[in-house]
């Protein structure tokens, strides 16, 4: 009988596998994010851009998390469906799943392209672009720009996740580490030097997207435990139909910060134009800038959270796949405990340091008004961080233990009825604040519920 691949994920330490996994993938979403991040410091510092780039920046934002989305639903869909077929010694099925994803990713990724480019400025006003005519036209040079890396940065994206599967979680974290490297030195270049503004941060943003992609496809030629083959790259219907359940989560959790910042933006446009400050011409746009700065550090929490888990997608899915439910249990255990750490930790940060974060975003350069609201937003937006961490973790390791449909139905209540829900009907009755508590307040509920669903998974495992 041929000798399992990576069969070592059912015998080692779980301990030494979480650090070996989570680690990782938590330092690639950290890169990924900071690519945005990294434009907005830079944006921020500039000068002859301002608050006026960073409410562009925000804008435009959820639009590359719409790409990010689709890209993690089939890379994580697929490394989770593999790493099931692994632990069951189906390798036949495991390269056809990945060419299939390969295949899919790459057209996805043009269609969303030609969408953007055609629907531009439906969309960005959508997004609160509108707010006034400075943030808009900024808004306009950067997304088209970053609108051309689009597939690119969709392939980089998806292969990120199915390398892990493959058992190579180091090379899959350097890949994203030096397409950031690359942003990170050109941002200033660009911006500061060559003097391109929002251009010069979406050239940086896509070349070192570019770099990503290219070590990803040098590593489709070397992978260990699967081998692809020519009949890979093609459409499986049947295939699809089972790794694109597992990525739905991972959808969610993305596509979940659209909705709300779609939300959100149009609501701060809103209630923004009715605030004794805010309603002037000349501040206008700080409510905008300063949210996206808080989704910002959020983004950055929420990556090391997903991280945690998602880099434990193969190992629980083996376990799964090999009959160990035991070990993936408490492995689910472990990290819904890592992810409490991670949300206390992050709260302390936001409560005690709230002036310093804003700081690094350009606040001197603005008005007291600036620092003031950002202040109060990041102690309230971020004041339940410890369930929003555990919620995620929640998520994830339910679709990598196989319960793709429960998985999406509790990511459905927390981002869609509770994300978007709240944050349209609370303005109503108490303005800009009503923008703020709805982050917090939908994290409270969905924590309330994800407990009863642990417990009921808990307990079907250790039927099973």
């Amino acid at each position: 009988m041929e000798e399992k691949a990576n069969k070592f994920l059912e015998e080692e330490k779980l301990g030494t596998l979480m650090k070996k996994y989570s680690v990782p993938c938590i330092i690639s979403l950290l890169v990924a994010a900071l690519y945005n991040i990294v434009d907005q410091i830079f944006i921020a510092n500039a000068s002859y851009l301002g608050s006026y780039g960073n409410a562009a920046n925000n804008a435009v934002f959820p639009l590359t998390i719409v790409a990010l989305s689709l890209a993690v639903m089939i890379g994580d869909g697929c490394c989770a469906y593999v790493s099931i077929l692994l632990g069951k010694n189906e390798k036949e099925n495991a390269h056809k799943s990945i060419g299939c994803a390969i295949v899919l990713v790459i057209v996805i990724g043009l269609i969303l392209t030609a969408l953007y480019a055609i629907f531009q400025d439906p969309i960005l006003t959508f997004f609160g672009a509108r707010v006034n005519e400075g943030t808009f036209s900024n808004a306009k040079e950067y997304f088209t720009f970053i609108t051309i890396g689009i597939p690119v940065y969709m392939f980089g994206q998806c292969l990120n996740p199915i390398i892990r599967s493959d058992g190579s979680p180091r090379f899959a974290m350097a890949s994203t580490v030096l397409g950031a490297v690359f942003n990170i030195i050109f941002d200033p270049i660009c911006i500061y030097g060559l003097h391109w503004g929002m251009m010069g941060a979406a050239v940086a943003t896509v070349g070192g997207q570019v770099l990503t992609a290219v070590l990803a496809i040098w590593y489709l030629f070397h992978m260990k435990a699967v081998k692809l083959e020519k009949k890979s790259f093609s459409v499986y219907p049947g295939l699809m139909r089972q790794f694109l359940p597992l990525g739905i989560t991972s959808f969610l959790s993305q596509i979940s910060i659209v909705a709300s910042m779609a939300a959100v933006n149009n609501m701060v446009v809103k209630y923004g134009a009715t605030d004794a400050v805010f309603g002037l011409e000349e501040y206008s746009q700080i409510p905008m800038a300063v949210l996206g700065i808080v989704m910002k550090f959020f983004q950055i929490v929420i990556s090391i959270a997903v991280g945690l888990s998602a880099g434990c997608i193969p190992v629980i899915g083996y376990n799964v796949g090999a009959r160990r439910n035991d070990r993936a249990l408490s492995l689910f255990k472990m990290i819904l405990i890592a992810e409490l750490v991670t949300g206390f930790a992050a709260l302390f940060i936001v409560e005690v340091f709230p002036l310093q974060l804003i700081g690094i975003f350009g606040a001197a350069n603005e008005s007291a008004y600036y620092s003031e609201f950002a202040v109060k937003t990041f102690r309230i937006y971020l004041c339940m961080l410890p369930l929003a961490t555990m919620n995620k973790g929640t998520f994830i390791c339910m679709q990598s233990l196989g319960k793709a449909a429960l998985s999406s139905i509790l990511s459905l209540i927390r981002e869609v009825v509770f994300g978007v829900g709240w944050a349209l009907i609370l303005p109503v009755f108490f303005g800009l604040d009503g923008v703020l508590y709805s982050m917090p307040l939908s994290d409270l509920l969905t924590a309330v519920i994800a407990v009863v669903m642990i417990r009921r998974i808990f307990q079907m495992l250790k039927k099973e």
